[in-house]
């Protein structure tokens, strides 16, 4: 048998968020954040699942805040929207002030 040789994989960039997706499901807060880039970011908002809603939403501004600082070094404003059901809200997220996003990190 022949083993092949891991090559380390470089971890994906993340790319500028553009929105956020916030649904109240039986299991609990979920979110998926879009990127300007096309790509997307889901999974389980890290609150107990009796949240407010409003509550929620403030959690997920602050997680998509805190990612675009941490990984482009950029600061973002989270705008919610009005909401369609009452289970799910979208909100806009745009760079604050006109700021430059720094270069993704491809070093992994």
């Amino acid at each position: 048998m022949v083993r092949r040789k891991k090559e380390k994989q470089k971890r994906p960039a993340w790319g500028i968020p553009k929105g956020i997706v916030l649904l109240a499901t039986p299991e609990g807060w979920r979110h998926s954040v879009l990127t300007v880039e096309g790509g997307m970011l889901c999974g389980r908002l890290d609150v107990p699942i009796n949240t407010d809603p409003h509550d929620a939403r403030a959690v997920a501004a602050r997680m998509v805040a805190e990612l675009a600082r941490d990984f482009r070094d950029t600061e973002v404003e989270v705008s919610w929207d009005p909401p369609q059901e009452p289970w799910s809200w979208t909100a806009q997220v745009t760079l604050a002030g006109g700021a430059e996003p720094a270069p993704p990190d491809t070093e992994g």
